[in-house]
């Protein structure tokens, strides 16, 4: 049967860039989407349907406007992906392949915790997805409730002290809604342009949840942006245990998958696969929540974060206001190095940060560092 698609030329249907500025707009030539224009991966999923981001309207920001529909479509239209890929990660080209998975924190080098002076809190989590299932932008109803029970099955049969449970969204008491909130574990239906405009939102908030355990320091969101962000969490600078758990429950989640037929979607070259080429790699985000009273009122703070490769945001998420000199530091990039070499960067980023503001402080001045 012949689809709406199957009726014109890729020329007739080539999308209209003039409104905005994206990654796919500097790669995508209308030769090389009349190559991919009829191409389907083995899950059904278009070209049409990865760059729909980059055909919507955003406002004075330049975006990636990329999404994988499924883990096959890195391969099939890499012909867009490898150059979006190459530009997002600062140089990456086809040849070049992440290193395998390091999840030891005995390697990392620290002497004892962060200084808890300055660091309230530790994060590291990571996105992981469903092999054989499509991908949040292109995912079936079917599909989504597979991975919900796939995960949650893992998850649930956690025990020690990872053991928890699971409260899906679409289920929760006001009550449990509450004490979500005010631990800071429930997620809303995503507002960024990334999720609206790929269409993974749909049928919100079904076989959508978070997993907890009972000492709430391990963390899991299902079919949120990716099919499930794995974290561990907890109060003070003990950044190792923090990775230490993180690990140990990966590991674990992983295992139990795989007991079940179920493993995560990764690449030889590219890593763990996601939605959004950003999280490919490692897909980890380590952070801290550092207080820098000095350095924060610095007007080189943010040069000096992206010189240090780091990311700076306030303590509510991205685009959000920092609150009494607090701000969320972590690793910026995702894809090169090791989950454990992460977690260092990050560490000895932290550290030299501290120091920074201690110098301002005391009347010092301190430079941006050489990238």
């Amino acid at each position: 049967m012949a689809t709406n698609t199957d009726k014109y030329e890729a020329e007739e249907n080539f999308p209209d860039f003039s409104r905005q500025d994206s990654m796919v707009r500097t790669h995508l030539t209308q030769d090389m989407y009349k190559n991919l224009f009829k191409k389907l991966t083995p899950l059904g999923v278009s070209i049409d349907k990865c760059i729909q981001p980059a055909c919507e309207y955003v406002r004075d920001e330049k975006i990636i406007g990329l999404v994988a529909g499924d883990e096959h479509s890195f391969e099939v239209f890499k012909d867009l992906f490898d150059p979006v890929i190459n530009e997002q990660h600062s140089g990456f080209g086809p040849s070049e392949k992440h290193p395998k998975c390091d999840l030891d924190a005995d390697k990392l080098q620290i002497d004892g915790v962060l200084d808890e002076n300055y660091v309230r809190s530790c994060r590291v989590r990571t996105a992981r997805n469903l092999k054989g299932a499509c991908l949040p932008p292109c995912i079936s109803r079917a599909e989504r409730r597979l991975v919900e029970k796939v995960f949650t099955e893992a998850l649930n049969s956690l025990d020690g002290d990872l053991k928890g449970q699971y409260y899906p969204l679409q289920s929760l008491t006001k009550e449990q809604e509450q004490r979500l909130r005010e631990d800071h574990f429930l997620f809303q239906k995503p507002d960024s342009h990334i999720l609206v405009n790929s269409t993974a939102c749909r049928d919100w908030p079904t076989n959508r949840g978070i997993w907890h355990n009972d000492q709430k320091t391990f963390l899991a969101w299902i079919n949120e942006e990716d099919h499930c962000r794995i974290m561990a969490m907890q109060k003070g600078g003990d950044i190792k245990g923090v990775f230490a758990r993180f690990a140990r429950g990966l590991k674990e989640v992983e295992k139990k998958m795989q007991a079940n037929g179920h493993g995560f979607q990764w690449s030889e070259r590219l890593g763990y696969l996601s939605a959004c080429p950003s999280n490919i790699g490692t897909g980890l985000r380590s952070s801290v929540h550092v207080q820098l009273k000095h350095l924060g009122k610095h007007p080189k703070f943010k040069e000096i974060c992206t010189a240090m490769q780091l990311d700076k945001r306030g303590t509510g998420g991205e685009n959000s206001a920092t609150v009494d000199d607090t701000y969320d530091i972590s690793n910026a990039a995702r894809l090169r190095k090791t989950e454990r070499e992460f977690v260092q960067h990050l560490i000895d980023g932290v550290k030299k940060l501290i120091e920074m503001d201690k110098t301002l402080e005391k009347g010092g001045k301190v430079e941006v560092p050489k990238a």
